[in-house]
């Protein structure tokens, strides 16, 4: 249930998070220029309305259809939004184009499918076109009708319970549920698809919304951090306090202080009881912000508060800091806690499970260093992030001439003769289950990570206190096939400008799809591959590919080179280079083998993420 809670959560926030530049323009424009705005402008402020009830519900039913229809499903999802956002012209239509535009996106990627592999020749293009022009229309209709003054109803209903919520002094009870549900990592999802859209339709009227302030308010979270400042016996933890308090107060990211909850669960009283004194400020001062403080940083927070409320937003923030550091102190004084290296783990775990992956415990079966025979690097599809990690550790423990086998395979096609087991933090559950008699070998990436790096000193000392035996054996390379994967100068885009982490990933399957490797619907597996598990491997590298249940759809292997010198924000890293694979098989391995060799040349790496030369990367991964 918690994980079904969440993976809903986070499409409903996935819709929203990636538009917040749009709701941050429109806060501006109504803090700005509406008459009781910083610099009213009566022209200035016509913008507020067209870009609140079309812009804004546009630019989230577009995201709900890509999320599930991809480009396609872009598209029709706006022509369907606009259905429901002329069906109800009184009410911002936020709610119903998160309704239609996963819908038509799911309408069109229906369609997509039926018609895989049965298009005639010559009117792929007349079917593509037409296909989304009808259904977008019938749905337009559709929401025009029913969808439309249906969300009109529920719009009505929400706002009237907030209503009955404030006027009875309810509203800050809320902070009972917001504060456990950002440490379930469903604060997004909260604030970006419940209060936002409330808010929206209350700033319409007012000019200003407290809905934007229940969620996004730092102060909770930074009198907890003081208090673990102030009072932690922790020394490590003492330490880390003051980066923390920085990155959330200015930063806006909460999630910095969810560990320092899952030390001590009781603590979380303070978050909670200041938060609540806030709202309940907030409430009788009639204080509200005029947009979504995105992220929830003091700086957003102000800068999206009223001319007329500054003082008492701050005021706000301080009593929820201050309480919470009251409540928080005592309880970090006399309860002992457990590290914050645990307690970080745990949070990736439970980060992991709100990405819809259940972890297990990071632990493994007992297997000594001296009876590791077989390790196997195991990532969702097994053809790519693992077979890179593979390539790259085999070769860096050859030379221990410890006859070990290492390869690798899709994380539920783990061989029973598997030792050890190498994958990311997110699929140990599936790597537990595939392999209950391995030893686990947990890590972030599989070019970089210190999990690795002490396994391998592990096998560094085994070899080092063996030599002679070790001498005769002989390290196993994997089986391959004849053929080979394909690299083609056509597949080799330089200088490429920065873009998101899934216009990218798109743009690398568009062009495998291009040369003839996969079809269309790979593109769809490749996105979804990422939000499974980050395909990101260190180093500045990415190699995006499709799920494991996918591989029915490449026709043969092929790879594609996309450079962006300025990178492409992989999560808290940045890839220059994207590689996307699809492969038949292992036909592949021996260019990613070559990728491999080359992250060792530090210099030849620089040249292949920032010099547009075509011929360097041919010669170096062709």
């Amino acid at each position: 249930m918690k994980n079904a809670v969440q993976r809903f959560g986070k499409f409903l926030s996935a819709m929203v998070m990636p538009n917040i530049g749009a709701f941050i323009a429109w806060g501006f424009i109504t803090a700005l220029f509406i008459d009781v705005g910083w610099l009213p402008n009566e022209k200035l402020a016509g913008l507020n309305g067209p870009m609140l009830n079309y812009l804004l519900p546009i630019l989230i039913g577009s995201q709900g259809g890509r999320l599930v229809g991809g480009d396609r499903g872009a598209v029709i999802g706006s022509i369907a939004t606009i259905g429901v956002i002329v069906g109800a012209p009184d009410y911002p239509m936020l709610m119903g184009a998160m309704l239609m535009g996963p819908l038509a996106g799911f309408v069109i990627k229906k369609f997509d499918q039926a018609m895989d592999g049965r298009m005639p020749a010559g009117f792929e293009m007349l079917i593509n076109n037409f296909s989304v022009g009808i259904f977008g229309m019938l749905l337009a209709i559709l929401g025009y009708y029913a969808i439309g003054p249906f969300m009109a109803v529920v719009l009505v209903v929400l706002k009237g319970g907030v209503e009955v919520l404030v006027s009875h002094g309810l509203l800050p009870l809320a902070a009972i549920f917001i504060e456990p549900a950002k440490v379930l990592f469903l604060n997004n999802a909260i604030n970006h698809g419940i209060f936002t859209p409330i808010g929206i339709e209350q700033a319409a009227e007012a000019g200003k919304s407290i809905m934007y302030m229940l969620e996004a308010n730092p102060g909770p979270g930074l009198g907890l951090l003081l208090a673990y400042w102030v009072f932690s016996k922790d020394r490590a933890t003492k330490d880390s306090a003051p980066g923390a308090i920085i990155i959330h107060f200015f930063g806006g990211i909460h999630e910095i202080y969810f560990p320092y909850i899952l030390m001590n669960p009781f603590v979380i009283a303070g978050p909670i009881l200041g938060n609540i004194c806030a709202i309940f400020f907030y409430s009788m001062t009639h204080a509200g912000l005029v947009g979504p403080a995105a992220p929830g940083s003091f700086i957003a927070f102000m800068t999206m508060s009223p001319k007329t409320s500054m003082v008492v937003t701050a005021l706000g923030v301080l009593i929820a800091a201050g309480v919470s550091f009251l409540v928080s102190a005592p309880i970090i004084k006399m309860a002992g806690t457990k590290s914050l290296e645990d307690a970080q783990k745990q949070k990736d775990s439970m980060k992991a499970e709100s990405k819809g992956v259940a972890v297990a415990p990071r632990t493994g079966a007992e297997v000594t260093t001296d009876s590791i025979k077989k390790i196997i690097f195991a990532c969702d599809a097994g053809m790519g992030s693992s077979a890179m990690g593979a390539t790259k550790f085999r070769n860096r423990i050859k030379p221990l001439n410890l006859g070990i086998t290492v390869t690798n395979t899709s994380v539920d096609n783990v061989p029973a003769d598997a030792d050890v087991v190498v994958c990311q933090y997110i699929l140990q559950d599936r790597a537990a289950k595939s392999a209950p008699q391995a030893r686990l070998v947990t890590l972030g990436n599989f070019l970089q990570d210190p999990n690795l790096d002490a396994f391998y000193a592990e096998l560094e000392a085994r070899a080092n206190g063996s030599g002679a035996m070790a001498e005769a054996a002989v390290t196993k390379e994997p089986k391959k096939s004849g053929a080979k994967a394909a690299l083609l100068k056509e597949g080799i885009r330089t200088g490429l400008k920065s873009v998101d982490k899934e216009t990218a990933i798109r743009a690398a399957g568009d062009l495998l799809c291009e040369l003839g490797f996969v079809n269309k619907t790979y593109v769809d597996a490749m996105l979804e591959r990422e939000r499974l598990v980050s395909t990101y491997m260190g180093m500045g590298v990415a190699i995006p590919h499709g799920t494991s249940q996918a591989k029915d759809t490449v026709k043969k292997s092929g790879i594609v080179v996309l450079q962006y010198p300025d990178g492409v924000d992989f999560g808290d890293e940045k890839a220059n280079l994207v590689i996307g694979i699809a492969g038949v098989g292992d036909e592949h391995l021996e260019i990613l083998g070559r990728i491999v060799e080359s992250l060792e040349d530090e210099a030849l790496l620089e040249k292949l993420k920032k010099e547009a030369d075509v011929d360097l990367i041919m010669k170096t991964f062709g």
